[in-house]
């Protein structure tokens, strides 16, 4: 189980996302990301900054959401 408290999301992002944080693909996640980090890896974002691009615009106002991995070069 993903311990929620520790996570800092805007409340509305964290009522519409609470059960993702319980299916498996996101406790296997979790899993990993502590792993590679105990490894000596770092990770980006750094953890209170996972969720930031939710946190900058509280749900109620977001009409689309558009996600990407890689920053385009050109």
């Amino acid at each position: 189980m993903v311990n929620q408290s520790n996570i800092q999301l805007e409340p509305g992002w964290r009522r519409a996302l609470a059960g993702e944080f319980e299916k498996p693909y996101m406790r296997e996640l979790k899993a990993f990301l502590l792993e590679q980090k105990a490894s000596g890896k770092t990770i980006y974002p750094p953890g209170p900054l996972i969720f930031n691009a939710l946190n900058s615009t509280p749900l109620e106002h977001v009409k689309v959401v558009i996600l990407g991995q890689d920053k385009w070069t050109l």
